[in-house]
């Protein structure tokens, strides 16, 4: 079923899902196009971000944001467009970006809504490389791991929108790169494309003893974006006074419990105190000052334009296509920002 303009598609959460979620976790319906009230304007998704922290938002577990509840639209960032404005600042026409969710329209007040124009060159962009994932990435690497020149940057996740940009910064702050991928096609595009030093598969029977001899120096960074295996490999490589930014855990958003096999806690913990680890999780709307947003900003348009960064993109069509591909981008089989065309 396309977009029409008198009905509004939502997928709402319908159970709350234990492991990957299934058929029966996220639930599409329709109702009729709100219309705007005073100081409200309606907008009109066009894009909608897939990202991993959406998993997070299923489950009912303590976390830094509230859950979505069970029958609520389905969080995420949407790049829309005004059908109707009685909000100063907002006209009909405009790109907006916006948290309205897997959702046709939305009705807005304009909190936290960032006006595009009425013509962006890349309006989808706002949602990964100028938008949220390029300033984790720009924030976390700079503010947390703070990377000096010579000195060896490890990535995990290298090819999505977060780790291939970390690892582009890296490169320009004159560090040797080294990216962490799934499959061959990734690691090529990491370091062919993205212009690494080297990219080791996770998936690959010895890549532990690959990744060893990547990193000859040891590693002085490493932007956490999976845990699991990877971190197990990367903790006895770890130099003293290593920087260890935490942005995600994706190998365990869909653990119910502690994951299986033996406790790496001793290991984790152990690495940290006797090589002086700075390991610190952030979350990129409330970990820094408003002043690093206007720095990732200015930096990220200039590097766009100098071509000393690359972006790759996945559009996915269709809103009916985004739980499969929320699945998809959980379990890596995505390659790069993954966006959905929803009209």
């Amino acid at each position: 079923m396309p977009q029409t303009p008198d009905t509004n598609r939502r997928i709402v959460l319908a159970n709350r899902p234990e492991g990957l979620p299934d058929n029966e976790t996220l639930r599409q319906e329709t109702a009729p196009v709100p219309d705007p009230g005073p100081g409200e304007m309606l907008l009109r998704t066009i894009y909608l971000s897939l990202d991993p922290y959406m998993r997070g938002r299923m489950s009912d577990a303590k976390s830094y944001a509230e859950p979505v509840p069970i029958g609520g639209v389905m969080t995420g960032q949407v790049v829309a467009q005004v059908v109707a404005s009685n909000l100063e600042g907002f006209a009909p026409g405009d790109h907006v970006l916006a948290g309205s969710g897997w959702q046709d329209y939305a009705l807005s007040d304009g909190t936290q809504v960032l006006n595009l124009g009425p013509s962006p060159e890349h309006p989808s962009w706002a949602l990964g490389i100028l938008g949220m994932p390029g300033y984790t990435a720009h924030a976390g690497l700079l503010r947390i791991g703070e990377p000096k020149a010579g000195e060896t940057v490890v990535v995990a996740a290298a090819s999505g929108p977060v780790g291939a940009t970390v690892g582009q910064i890296a490169r320009i702050k004159g560090c040797r790169v080294v990216g962490i991928a799934g499959g061959a096609e990734k690691c090529a595009h990491v370091v062919d494309t993205l212009g690494f030093d080297a990219c080791i598969d996770h998936r690959a029977d010895d890549f532990e003893t690959q990744l060893k001899a990547a990193c000859p120096d040891g590693i002085d960074v490493y932007f956490e974006n999976v845990g699991g295996r990877v971190l197990y490999a990367v903790l006895p490589l770890l130099n003293p006074f290593a920087r260890v930014p935490v942005c995600g855990m994706v190998a365990w958003y869909n653990e119910t419990g502690l994951p299986d096999g033996p406790d790496h806690g001793p290991q984790i913990m152990g690495t940290i105190l006797r090589q002086k680890v700075k390991m610190e999780g952030f979350i990129i709307f409330d970990s820094f000052p408003k002043s690093a947003q206007m720095e990732f900003v200015s930096d990220m348009t200039g590097w766009l334009k100098e071509g000393r960064v690359k972006y790759q993109e996945q559009v996915i069509e269709g809103l009916e296509a985004a739980p499969g591909a929320l699945n998809d981008l959980l379990e890596g089989r995505n390659f790069g920002k993954m966006v959905v065309k929803v009209g």
